[in-house]
């Protein structure tokens, strides 16, 4: 993975999508194996050339928001990792309204967030107002 890393940095550029989604695959590695600390870089990176590509609201950029919130999850980071899950949200919550139908990711979002609330120890009348905070305004 690395390798090929390097084969796109070199061929499109260090900024390029495609590279964003190399970063992103070797950091989903690297988390599966426990690898955090080398993980958060790269993903960090991924998600500033998906900003810088596509626009800070793009639903590229929501993917990569919940897969660095979920890796800080793992870091026990819930109070950061909570607020890139909400701009996650937000995100194809806006999408939703733009295109009149559902992102497909939509759903997931949701359930993920919940679980980021419910990780954070959070009571159910309190997970339960910040779910509805999110979807229904």
């Amino acid at each position: 993975m690395r390798r090929a890393l390097t084969i796109d940095e070199k061929n499109f550029g260090p900024d390029h999508p495609k590279v964003a989604i190399r970063l992103n695959n070797l950091a989903q590695l690297l988390g599966k194996t426990n690898r955090l600390a080398e993980a958060e870089p790269l993903m960090r990176r991924a998600l500033a050339i998906d900003e810088k590509n596509f626009g800070p609201d793009h639903p590229k950029v929501a993917i990569r928001l919940n897969n660095l919130a979920s890796l800080l999850g793992k870091t026990n980071r819930l109070a950061e990792a909570e607020t890139l899950m909400k701009r996650h949200m937000l995100i194809f919550k806006k999408f939703n309204k733009s295109t009149g139908h559902e992102h497909s990711h939509w759903k997931l979002a949701i359930l993920n967030y919940r679980e980021m609330l419910v990780a954070m120890k959070l009571k159910k009348k309190q997970i339960d107002a910040k779910l509805r905070e999110v979807v229904e305004n």
